[in-house]
């Protein structure tokens, strides 16, 4: 099994991390009903985002915090909701992806998850 490479990873990352998340009823309607994405766009922005985040590539010019605080005014984001989100973004990697990278993403992706939590806790007090 490879490593995360470049963008094509990415983007096979990501499609499979969507499948699970669209599959799973606990949390697929975050998507499907509150943000109501179109996959077929969102996908290109997420790689992005991670092109940056793992490979350095540079892009990706949204607020990833705000854009999470304003899903999280239309519905809680809850501690629950992000340890699936963070199980099946785990999973889709493992399932396809081994080495330095694909434990670096998986960090990041940890961190991302923990700082989201606190600024969703911390607007909650305001």
């Amino acid at each position: 099994m490879n490593d995360i490479q470049n963008q094509d990873d990415l983007y096979l990352l990501v499609d499979e991390f969507y499948k699970k998340l669209l599959a799973d009823e606990k949390i697929s309607y975050i998507f499907t009903d509150v943000v109501k994405i179109k996959i077929e766009a969102h996908l290109p922005i997420l790689v992005t985002f991670w092109s940056q985040a793992i490979l350095g590539t540079g892009g990706y010019t949204k607020n990833l915090t705000q854009v999470h605080l304003d899903i999280n005014a239309k519905e809680y984001l809850s501690k629950e909701l992000f340890t699936i989100w963070l199980n099946h973004f785990n999973t889709a990697v493992d399932e396809n992806f081994k080495g330095e990278k694909a434990e670096q993403i998986k960090t990041q992706a940890l961190s991302i998850a923990t700082i989201l939590q606190i600024k969703i806790a911390q607007e909650k007090k305001t």
